[in-house]
């Protein structure tokens, strides 16, 4: 497998699934650029009390992932079913906290004997787990075309983070997928050595502690042989380092920072 080094590519080679969504924009957009469009409007949203602003923000936001995004099955279901459950079930939880004397005033909505819930707290309770959605539906543009690995990188080289900072951090992330696969291999040894422990929730918790300790072996054996590679390959030994994936910032990027700003003040303004 080769290297991609030109500075005209942002595709990490070694990042499954990357290049099969080569042709949508948002994955050749830096991934400081996309934060840099969404923060300001994420900000803002924190103080908004109405119900159509936060609205308008996630029709946006959902408008910018269709087109700009690859939607798989998990996206799909994230997107059209989580997330409406979601503010369902978070806006009749916060209207049950709003203070009834402060919405005594609207019209009742549901009765059950000596406790009503009013239509104003209702309202409070939407409007906050709209607010919630609008955030994290901005994240999203993000979060759902940008890996790790490729934030890291943007962030030392156009941010100037220093990369022992960067790269160690990378290392950790690194860390996540090889502890999924080290504990598939711990279970399968438990299996096979017939290491069951019953069925039921006390069952699992006894064999989730049994996982604790190999894992946490493996995991210091690894982070041994990471820092030996680091130190015979001179990490830290010098202030900087040639990059072997470039991740450019270009006019494009400015071009979806400027235009998303542009629409986020249009939809704080006219709404």
């Amino acid at each position: 497998m080769t290297a991609i080094t030109s500075p005209t590519k942002t595709i990490d080679p070694f990042t499954p699934g990357t290049p099969a969504s080569a042709r949508h924009f948002l994955y050749h957009l830096n991934p400081l650029s996309k934060v840099a469009a969404v923060a300001p409007a994420m900000l803002l949203l924190i103080f908004v009390r109405d119900l159509a602003t936060p609205v308008s923000f996630i029709a946006f936001a959902y408008l910018v992932i269709l087109l700009g995004a690859r939607i798989t099955s998990r996206s799909a279901v994230l997107l059209f079913v989580a997330v409406p459950l979601g503010i369902v079930a978070i806006g009749f939880g916060f209207s049950l906290w709003v203070d009834a004397v402060g919405v005594a005033e609207t019209a009742p909505f549901l009765q059950i004997g000596g406790w009503t819930l009013f239509s104003g707290a209702l309202q409070v309770g939407f409007a906050t787990a709209l607010r919630v959605a609008a955030i994290f539906s901005l994240a999203l543009i993000g979060g759902l075309t940008t890996t790790g690995p490729d934030l890291v990188r943007a962030s030392i080289q156009q941010l100037r983070v220093p990369y022992r900072i960067g790269y160690t951090a990378l290392a950790a992330y690194r860390f996540v997928p090889r502890f999924g696969h080290e504990l598939a291999v711990i279970r399968a040894a438990h299996r096979v050595r017939g290491h069951h422990g019953g069925r039921g929730p006390f069952a699992r918790i006894a064999r989730g502690w049994g996982y604790i300790v190999p894992l946490l072996a493996g995991a210091i054996r690894h982070a041994e042989r990471v820092a030996l590679a680091m130190d015979a390959r001179a990490f830290g030994a010098h202030a900087t380092r040639t990059e072997r994936y470039l991740v450019p910032f270009r006019r494009r990027d400015v071009v979806f920072i400027v235009l998303f700003l542009a629409a986020s003040a249009l939809l704080f303004l006219f709404l």
